[in-house]
This record gives C-alpha cells, sequence and structure tokens, in this order.
C-alpha cells in the first residue's frame, strides 16, 4: 500500500515538473523576444525601394575632387573628411562633410524606414552619420546619428550602441510621419522611440557631417543601404 502511495506521489511530482519546464521554456521564449526585433520584423510590410547610381547625390568639400573624399568598392560607400575641410558650398556656414543624400526619395508622408550597414574606424569621433534632414525651423534634422569615443548617440541626448569603432553594424530608422515618431533599431534591437522634428518634406542621409568637438579625420563605411516605404 505504501509502495503505491509512493509510486502514485512521484507520478504527480513528474507531471508538475514537466508543466513547470513547459511554463519556464515559454517564458524565456517570450522574454527573449522583448526589445529585440528580426529582419523580417523590421521590414515587414515595407516594400524596397530601387536605389540606383543617380539616387546617391554626395555632399562633399566644394573645392575637392569627389574621388578624394568618397569611393565606392566592392559595395562599400567610403566617406572621409577633415575638420579643415570646407563646407559643401561657398555659400553654406554649416561644418565640412561628405554625405551620401538619398535622391528621389523625400517624403512628406507615410511611414518610411532607412537600412544600413555602418562602419566607423577607431579615432573618428564628434561627427553625425546617419541624419532624417528636414525639421521646423530652427531645426534642421529630424533625427541625428552621431559617434562620440566610440559610442553612437542621438544627437547629444541618448547612448544608443557603445563600443563600436571597426566593426560592422546594421542601423535601421523608421519614420512614421503621421504620428510625427522616430524610431532607431541597432543590430534589430530598438534603441530609441522619439518625437521627430516636424519639417514637410524628409530625406535620408548617411555619410561623415563634422558636429561638436570632431577629430581631425572622420569617416564612416556603409553598404546594402536600403530606403523602404510602408505599403
Amino acid at each position: 500500500m505504501a509502495a503505491l502511495v509512493v509510486k502514485k506521489q512521484t507520478s504527480i511530482l513528474i507531471t508538475l515538473l514537466t508543466y513547470l519546464i513547459i511554463i519556464i521554456n515559454a517564458t524565456m521564449t517570450a522574454a527573449s523576444a522583448v526589445g529585440c526585433s528580426t529582419d523580417h520584423d523590421l521590414t515587414s510590410g515595407f516594400e524596397s525601394l530601387p536605389l540606383r547610381k543617380e539616387n546617391f547625390r554626395i555632399l562633399k568639400p566644394y573645392d575637392i575632387p569627389l574621388e578624394q573624399r568618397y569611393s565606392f568598392i566592392n559595395g562599400v560607400h567610403k566617406c572621409w573628411v577633415y575638420s579643415t575641410d570646407k563646407p559643401h558650398s561657398p555659400a553654406s556656414k554649416t561644418l565640412p562633410r561628405t554625405e551620401i543624400g538619398i535622391h528621389g526619395y523625400g517624403y512628406r508622408s507615410g511611414v518610411w524606414q532607412f537600412e544600413g550597414y555602418g562602419y566607423v574606424p577607431k579615432g573618428t569621433t564628434g561627427v553625425c552619420i546617419m541624419q532624417i534632414f528636414g525639421a521646423t525651423a530652427p531645426r534642421a534634422s529630424s533625427a541625428m546619428v552621431r559617434v562620440y569615443d566610440g559610442n553612437l548617440v542621438f544627437y547629444r541626448r541618448k547612448v544608443l550602441a557603445e563600443n563600436i569603432y571597426d566593426k560592422w553594424f546594421r542601423l535601421n530608422v523608421i519614420h512614421d510621419v503621421g504620428a510625427s515618431k522616430v524610431q532607431i533599431y541597432i543590430d534589430g534591437e530598438l534603441k530609441l522611440e522619439t518625437k521627430d522634428g516636424g519639417g514637410t518634406v524628409h530625406t535620408f542621409k548617411c555619410g561623415v557631417y563634422a558636429q561638436d568637438k570632431d577629430s581631425n579625420y572622420m569617416e564612416s563605411r556603409w553598404k546594402d543601404l536600403k530606403v523602404l516605404r510602408k505599403l
């Protein structure tokens, strides 16, 4: 009789442990999904728009040939600039830059997404490497991803990712114009959701655009650039 009781209790215990394991696994799976998105998650419901050579408009120091500040080799856009360089036009009062502007896809409404793999070599600092151009004056941009001392930073307000020097990272920036909302993802993980800067027309840009406390030499590289529009 005692043996039967022990056997029954053991069976119940095994059943309870089995259910507990199932619950733990389900909880861990759900937790791993929080704050993390896959490529499919980010681009689902978006249309990837064609990007050709004519869609890339390069802003560079006005007195220097393009090939001395930009190259495109084996699918990699390389942009570099010096803090002593001229602005992009004689009339401009802005700081030096070598920026790729996505031409032909300026937008006024809808939900748009920028995706690209970026690379910043050690030593580059005080620079914007990606921006959503267009905002309500006196602002000129609705979002900026900058580099300061090896960290990706939203303007000067929030660190998005640390220790990014000398390695590729994936950057996704989603702009919902109607909701005035910008989301920034690094390697598939949502790092920031914030309001945009207003404005009527917006465009995506990437490259190097000097900001405060800039290094003498600034460089970023980009590959697999995409512009997507929500269907």
